[in-house]
């Protein structure tokens, strides 16, 4: 709205030309939603106490997070609110993928709005039903997927992009639609399987938002685009606006999360900020890219995948407790020795799947 509002003044006076700039536009997004989060994080705190919104905590995992017990949670709303208000407020709102973006993480935010709510006010130990989570986030998902595959304007818009190789592009045609489904769907899942500890899945979060950012500030300009020989998605640089509002959103709202944690972001943050990422990176094709950064979300679900096939197929378990972050808490790791290990593998692989647009 900012945008639109800066775009008009500038008749009047030229200063309100700068705000064209995507680079000023993403650091005013930032610094909105960082304020939103620090500001509004303990009144949402407070108010999330007073109508006694409280975590519950398994009984079979490490003792240790039972004093976690009561703990606010569903604070995934002020991350969103943050990131919402500052995107409307600094985007292009003709930009139909910032539209795209906010419909997925709002309607994923939605789905995972039920579950908490059954889980902390109704009190239902399973919450909303695996089968209806998994209807709905599959209806968003194939949504989206469609709706961009309908308004792809060129070829590179729907190629499978293999990092390493400079002319490596296979257009996936109608596979296109299945494949960013099962993209969106299972980062929107792997971020929540991840979210177990104090921090352990926002800050990762902010780290491969922060890397999309950039992945698509350098798709979105033709220039770059073709120096980097990565696909040229015009518009696509708009999403940096998208992205920064994630980071400050999700570093505000870190502030609160840290060990030990006041509030939780649950399902509704965490469906919706992995939906998300995984949408930016089907738009700026890099999947293969949000795969390697995002390792740590995909190695918490290859656990649980490989402790359930396990244990259905030989009646034992590869690890203590599954997702892993409970299997090396079992082996005796403290939680922050846990979480910060894993925000610093994080971040190795965010540099290197940064390091694929110039390793080609």
């Amino acid at each position: 709205m900012l945008y639109w509002l800066a775009d008009y003044l500038v008749q009047f006076v030229s200063a309100f030309a700068v705000f064209k700039y995507l680079t000023l536009r993403a650091i005013l997004g930032v610094m909105t939603s960082l304020s939103i989060s620090l500001l509004m994080g303990p009144k949402v705190i407070k108010r999330l106490n007073e109508l006694q919104i409280g975590q519950t905590i398994r009984d079979d995992g490490p003792q240790s997070h039972l004093t976690k017990a009561g703990t606010p949670t569903m604070g995934g709303a002020l991350i969103l609110m943050s990131i919402f208000v500052s995107t409307l407020l600094w985007s292009d709102l003709s930009n139909r993928y910032v539209w795209t973006v906010l419909a997925v993480t709002f309607l994923f935010g939605a789905v995972g709005w039920v579950d908490d709510y059954r889980k902390v006010v109704d009190r239902s130990s399973q919450g909303l039903p695996a089968r209806w989570k998994y209807l709905w986030q599959s209806v968003v998902g194939l949504g989206a997927a469609i709706f961009l595959f309908m308004s792809a304007g060129s070829p590179a818009e729907t190629q499978l992009i293999v990092p390493f190789f400079k002319n490596v592009a296979w257009d996936m045609g109608v596979f296109y639609i299945v494949f960013s489904y099962l993209v969106i769907v299972g980062s929107s899942n792997a971020v929540n399987l991840t979210d177990g500890l104090d921090g352990l899945a926002i800050m990762p979060t902010v780290l491969v938002g922060g890397a999309l950012g950039v992945i698509a500030y350098l798709a979105g300009n033709v220039e770059f685009a073709n120096y980097l020989h990565i696909p040229y998605i015009r518009s696509a640089g708009e999403l940096v606006v998208f992205c920064a509002a994630l980071g400050g959103a999700g570093l505000g709202f870190l502030w609160f999360n840290t060990y030990p944690a006041q509030i939780f972001m649950g399902d509704v943050g965490a469906l919706a900020l992995g939906a998300a990422l995984g949408v930016i990176a089907v738009i700026v094709r890099h999947e293969i890219v949000l795969f390697i950064m995002g390792g740590i979300f995909v190695l918490e679900t290859v656990s649980v995948i490989l402790q359930v096939a396990s244990f259905k197929l030989t009646g034992k378990r590869i690890f203590r407790m599954a997702p892993i972050h409970h299997h090396f808490e079992l082996k005796g790791w403290p939680e922050p020795r846990v979480i910060v290990r894993f925000w610093i593998i994080t971040v190795m692989l965010v540099l290197f799947g940064l390091a694929t647009l110039k390793l080609r």
